[in-house]
């Protein structure tokens, strides 16, 4: 029986030289460490938390201070039209402003309620980013399995076929078979060799892969110890279908409608006048190193308001709110189509998963069958009974049963991993 031979075969098999195995938990988690998407959705989150500081400096008033010093010289015109050589003092300048927006319209407390929509669609996102990478992580670590157990079915093919091949010789040498069945012999222990090599690039393919995802400076690949048993789901379809329209992906375009929500309400603040107040103090002198000697300075104070209403800007702000309720409506037609496949995903998985639930049952004893078809038709072919084409036709039934029997397992693997990716957590 394939299914409890493969396990502890790979289980025993050593790993490949240069390759390091871990688990699928330590896989996921090194993603999201390593990986350039987690790295990039994290510094989003980073980044809209930094503009919530920005839209909140916009209730504060400004200040700034200046200082600076100039000297003249060259010619001007006298009195008689005649050019006369100048020189002057030097003339230094101090001074401080202060700004501050009294009223826009609501825009600053409209644009930190979006940024703060912001950092929560970035986080979503950030969610999302971990659930489709960790959909991407399992789908290479169970191709490196599928790898694996190939390689362990094509070493066992590999067995059949010497087996097979030294019988053919001794029959050849007894004078009871052609030279044409060793030679069929040779060509299937060739066959088989050839399967582990694929098999064996295969698993190669599938690390590098592995690798890449998970970021790390040495070569990772599966554990064949981990996830050979498969748990069955039991979780109930409908049950999937409720975790899903709340998976990472609908929270993700949810929170994209509420920043896209609040963004209406910053551009409709243009359609209100704004207030704004300014304070000045400054001073200057000649000679007076900045006020610091005894040459005091004549120091101005002003405080002035200013009101401010566009009264037409060329469509700007109709423009501005006309694009920000287009992103409106566009993530809420995002949502509803995100809920759809959502939905779509779990239907069509929970299916495949079923099917190869019932596939690996079926290919369970099409394996048993064949092992043992194959049996009987090698000892009717010792015998002088049976036929070496009834040998070579049980020997690619099993072949084919073993094959199917692993794309079976592997089909069920990334179908619940696709479900887990929608309803965004690992099932029991």
């Amino acid at each position: 029986m394939l299914l409890g031979v493969l396990p502890a075969a790979l289980a025993a098999q050593q790993p490949d030289t240069g390759y390091r195995p871990i688990s699928l938990t330590d896989a996921i988690r090194l993603a999201k460490d390593n990986n350039v998407s987690a790295v990039t959705a994290g510094n989003s989150v980073r980044s809209a938390n930094l503009s919530i500081r920005s839209a909140r400096a916009q209730l504060y008033p400004t200040f700034s201070a200046s200082a600076g010093q100039s000297k003249q010289a060259g010619d001007r015109l006298g009195q008689s039209g005649q050019l006369v050589p100048y020189t002057s003092a030097w003339t230094y300048n101090t001074g401080l402003t202060a700004n501050l927006t009294v009223f826009d319209g609501g825009k600053a407390f409209a644009d930190v309620r979006k940024s703060k929509a912001d950092v929560a669609s970035a986080q979503a996102n950030e969610t999302n980013t971990d659930a489709n990478l960790s959909l991407q992580v399992k789908t290479q670590y169970n191709a490196i399995l599928a790898a694996k157990e190939a390689e362990a079915a094509a070493r066992a093919q590999l067995e059949v076929a010497q087996q097979q091949l030294e019988m053919s010789i001794a029959k050849v040498n007894a004078g009871a078979a052609n030279v044409s069945d060793s030679l069929k012999g040779v060509v299937g222990v060739g066959n088989a060799e050839l399967a582990i090599l694929n098999a064996q690039q295969s698993v190669r393919a599938a690390s590098a892969a592995l690798t890449h995802l998970v970021g790390t400076p040495y070569f990772v690949t599966a554990n064949p110890s981990d996830t050979v048993a498969i748990p069955p789901l039991t979780v109930d379809s409908a049950t999937l279908v409720q975790m899903a329209i709340d998976g990472p992906s609908v929270r993700a375009a949810s929170a994209s409608l509420t920043a896209a929500s609040a963004s209406i309400r910053s551009a409709r603040s243009a359609y209100l006048p704004s207030v704004s107040a300014s304070a000045n103090y400054t001073g200057n002198g000649t000679s007076a190193a900045y006020g610091l000697n005894n040459n005091p300075y004549p120091y101005s104070r002003s405080l002035s308001l200013r009101l401010n209403y566009p009264i037409f800007n060329g469509y700007s702000r109709e423009n501005q709110i006309a694009t920000a309720q287009i992103a409106a409506e566009n993530a809420e037609a995002q949502i509803k189509d995100t809920k759809l496949q959502a939905q779509q995903t779990i239907i069509t998985q929970i299916g495949a998963l079923k099917n190869a639930e019932e596939k690996m049952r079926v290919q369970q004893i099409s394996v048993r069958a064949s092992e043992e078809d194959l049996r009987v038709s090698q000892q009717r072919y010792s015998l002088g009974a049976g036929t070496l084409l009834d040998v070579l036709t049980s020997q690619q039934n099993l072949i084919v049963a073993r094959q199917s029997l692993i794309q079976a397992r592997l089909d069920y693997r990334n179908a619940r991993a696709q479900i887990e990716q929608a309803v965004g957590r690992d099932l029991p």
